[in-house]
């Protein structure tokens, strides 16, 4: 069997200890904030989350670009003149121009090393979703799977993969066209929170509302027992921005409810916390329908 890479991005929230355990590349997208442009990598080296949090409660707001195709040539043309073969599992291309930038990658370097696989998957998938796809694969690469069979079961579970998600302030949505302006003031005011999924096409969805984090919490927990496939014996994913404890209270009502053992909690980058400011709770699992 031909050795291979992972390669993804920051777009998928896995902290540098996630990354490392999978065994995968991380390309950073990158931020600009305070005038600054940053680049977010998995060991947060630009900016902690607790910082750059604060500094949208604060007011200040944040931007964000793709991965560039540029970058994936850098990174892959050393990786493909050492022999090795390369799969890149990709941000949503419903949410970002960075999977077409992989595509393009992939393209130019094939015929250059027409001899190598270069392989593009297009996980329609977000945050920890992305990177709770990425760890499996991270897994299985690791107990041998080849990359033409690991391929073949990302685009096979990669619509499985169920996201979750409620924010704490409509604000942030709203600046990023996901909820109207109305909406976002008369939520505010009678307390509404949204509880949200990303669809087969990669794209935020509201999908309910909740009134209260309470109750949007615990809606996140039910749509668990509703619709995940062997809640005990699969590892789950939590992402948070900035509110530790709220991801807390739900991995914990999952285990009580549902029996599973291990979930994964981490913080919510720059990249996608710039889009659900802080006060985020996003969940992801293996389940049907996504």
């Amino acid at each position: 069997m031909s050795e291979y890479v992972i390669v993804t991005d920051s777009a998928g929230d896995l902290n540098q200890e996630m990354a490392d355990k999978a065994g995968v590349e991380v390309l950073p997208l990158s931020f600009r904030i305070r005038g600054e442009a940053l680049e977010d990598y998995p060991d947060k080296r630009a900016m902690s989350p607790k910082e750059f949090y604060q500094l949208l409660r604060e007011g200040e707001t944040s931007t964000t670009n793709a991965v560039n195709m540029s970058q994936y040539v850098e990174l892959l043309t050393p990786v493909l003149e050492g022999g090795k073969d390369v799969l890149i599992l990709a941000f949503s291309s419903g949410l970002s121009a960075t999977c077409q930038s992989a595509v393009m990658a992939a393209q130019e370097l094939q015929e250059q090393f027409p001899e190598r696989k270069i392989y593009v998957v297009d996980t329609l998938c977000a945050s920890l979703g992305q990177g709770m796809l990425v760890w499996y694969a991270g897994m299985k690469k690791q107990e041998g799977m080849d990359i033409d069979a690991l391929r073949d079961w990302c685009e096979e579970n990669k619509m499985k993969l169920c996201h979750w998600f409620t924010v704490d302030d409509l604000m942030y949505l709203k600046r990023g066209g996901r909820v109207s302006a109305a909406t976002a003031v008369v939520g505010t005011m009678l307390q509404i929170k949204p509880v949200l999924h990303v669809d087969n096409e990669g794209h935020l969805i509201n999908m309910a509302k909740a009134r209260g984090r309470k109750a949007s919490l615990d809606a996140l927990i039910q749509k668990v027992v509703d619709t995940a496939i062997d809640p005990a014996d699969q590892v789950m994913f939590i992402s948070n921005s900035d509110c530790r404890e709220d991801a807390e209270y739900v991995a914990d009502g999952i285990k009580e409810r549902c029996g599973t053992k291990e979930i994964q909690i981490s913080s919510i980058g720059p990249v996608i916390g710039s889009h659900t400011g802080p006060g985020c709770v996003a969940l992801f699992f293996f389940g049907q329908p996504r």
